[in-house]
């Protein structure tokens, strides 16, 4: 068996050594990546709940591609929502630029009352191309 290998995209690896955890960890061909949050540079949240979606999904963007994945590549999604009956409009117009196509991944969406600051997080579970 493999040992699992920690994956961090680039520059930001500073932000996870603070926090203990690694943005992504690579299984065999699977990358099982932590909840990317709306954080700027500095790690501070985006106050702005739109750009803070879409700076999550840039976010997990860069993670994605520092393991050779894309979008296309995600087999499984989990969002945590602060507000998720007040948000979910603002959520899902980024959704559906990234998810545009059938097949649709799964997705489960999840109210919680705390993500540390922030109003929206993501993690997934990804597929990594060319790897057996």
């Amino acid at each position: 068996m493999t040992k699992p290998q920690a994956i961090f995209p680039a520059g930001r690896q500073a932000l996870y050594d603070i926090n203990r955890y690694s943005a992504a960890t690579r299984s065999g061909d699977l990358l099982f990546v932590s909840g990317q949050v709306g954080s700027r540079e500095d790690g501070s949240p985006e106050p702005n709940f739109k750009n803070q979606v879409q700076l999550a999904f840039d976010n997990l963007a860069a993670v994605l591609k520092a393991a050779g994945c894309t979008f296309d590549d995600i087999v499984d999604v989990t969002t945590f929502h602060t507000d998720p009956e007040a948000q979910w409009n603002d959520i899902d117009a980024v959704r559906r630029k990234v998810f545009g196509e059938p097949p649709y991944t799964n997705w489960t969406a999840v109210g919680v009352n705390w993500l540390a600051g922030f109003d929206f997080e993501i993690k997934v579970i990804a597929r990594i191309p060319g790897n057996a």
